[in-house]
């Protein structure tokens, strides 16, 4: 009888620690998934940055109209207008076997500013806002967002979106 109760003992604690061993398999699996989608979204930034230094027009939409509404997150964006949302092609980024499917990413024109507003830094001119003259650059911002892949193909695994803003020069 005690040979018995010793057994299930050994039992239940070998099953305990075949849980813990799955669980961490898992943990480890997901971490690395999440970390080739982080890549992914990464590379799609790149991208989509080459492709508005080259093409500033090319943007899903001009954010700076007022009849014009901009979400945090254009992805989930319904009234987004159709092509917006670019897939990188192989040529640009050779998306990994393991990931999910091919980067995408939307460029939004957020507006005009200049670098007046900025401090002094060094090589600034006398002429700066900061001793009483306005002579900035007139500078473009762009939002680029982009995800990891198409949630549609991705099959519910893991789903990165960044954000960038990139500042060109007029």
């Amino acid at each position: 009888m005690v040979a018995l109760v010793l057994l299930v003992a050994l039992t239940l604690t070998a099953f305990a620690g075949l849980r813990g061993t799955l669980l961490q398999q898992k943990m480890a699996a997901h971490q690395q998934d999440r970390q080739i989608a982080f890549q992914h979204a990464e590379a799609a930034l790149r991208v989509a940055q080459l492709h508005v230094a080259v093409q500033p027009d090319d943007v899903a939409r001009d954010c700076q109209m007022k009849a014009v509404s901009c979400l945090a997150n254009p992805f989930n964006d319904p009234g987004l207008p159709r092509g917006s949302i670019r897939t990188v092609e192989n040529s640009e980024f050779a998306a990994s076997p393991e990931a999910s499917g091919p980067p995408q990413y939307v460029i939004e024109n957020m507006g005009d500013g200049d670098d007046s507003m900025l401090d002094a830094v060094v090589e600034q001119s006398a002429s700066a806002h900061n001793y009483g003259g306005h002579v900035g650059a007139a500078r473009t911002y762009y939002r680029i967002t982009a995800r990891s892949a198409d949630p549609a193909i991705s099959d519910g695994r893991v789903l990165v979106v960044l954000q960038a803003t990139v500042v060109l020069r007029r």
